[in-house]
C-alpha cells in the first residue's frame, strides 16, 4: 500500500470515528455539565487545528491566533462543522496526485513560529492529532454517561471492508 492509499484510508477512518463520537455525544441528555463541556472544548480544539491545517494545505490565511477558543459552539453546530471539514479532507486527499504529497509548504504556527511540512505530513498530523483528542474525549465518556466507543483503525478497516474478515 502506498502513501496515497494509506492517507485515503486514514482520513476516511478519522471522519468515521469523529462521526461515531459526535453521535454518542448527541445522545447524552442530562450529562454532567463539566465533563460534557470539557469534551466539547477538546473536540473544538481538534477542529480548529483541522481548519488551520486546511488553510495551510490551501496556501491561504486563516483567522485563528491560537488553537483553542474560549467560546465553544453548541454540539449541533460543532458537529456540522467537523463533518464538513472531514468531508473536505476526504475529498482533498482523494484528489492529490502522488507528487503533490511530497510538496513542502511553509507556514506559520499560531504562536508565530515558522513551520515547514509536506502535504503528506500535514494530513498525517491532522489524523493523529484528532485521534489523540478523540481518545481524551473517550476517556470522559463513561463519566458523562456513555460507554467509550471503540476508536481503532483496524476495526474501521474491517467494518468498512467486511471481506477482510474472510
Amino acid at each position: 500500500m502506498g502513501a496515497q492509499a494509506l492517507l485515503n484510508s486514514l482520513v476516511r477512518y478519522k471522519a468515521s470515528a469523529n462521526g461515531d463520537l459526535l453521535d454518542a455525544l448527541a445522545g447524552l441528555d442530562g450529562a454532567p455539565a463539566a465533563e460534557y463541556g470539557a469534551a466539547l472544548r477538546v473536540l473544538h480544539h481538534a477542529h480548529i487545528v483541522d481548519r488551520i491545517f486546511l488553510a495551510h494545505l490551501q496556501r491561504t490565511g486563516h483567522a485563528y491566533d491560537k488553537s483553542w477558543s474560549a467560546e465553544t459552539p453548541p454540539l449541533d453546530r460543532l458537529a456540522a462543522d467537523i463533518r464538513e471539514t472531514d468531508r473536505w479532507y476526504v475529498d482533498h486527499v482523494a484528489r492529490l496526485r502522488p507528487d503533490e504529497l511530497d510538496e513542502v509548504i511553509d507556514f506559520s504556527f499560531t504562536d508565530g513560529a515558522r513551520g515547514r511540512m509536506s502535504r503528506e505530513e500535514m494530513v498525517a498530523h491532522v489524523v493523529t492529532h484528532a485521534g489523540y483528542h478523540r481518545g481524551e474525549v473517550g476517556r470522559l465518556l463513561p463519566e458523562i454517561g456513555e460507554r467509550a466507543s471503540r476508536d481503532v483503525f483496524a476495526g474501521y478497516l474491517h467494518r468498512s471492508d467486511p471481506a477482510r474478515r474472510a
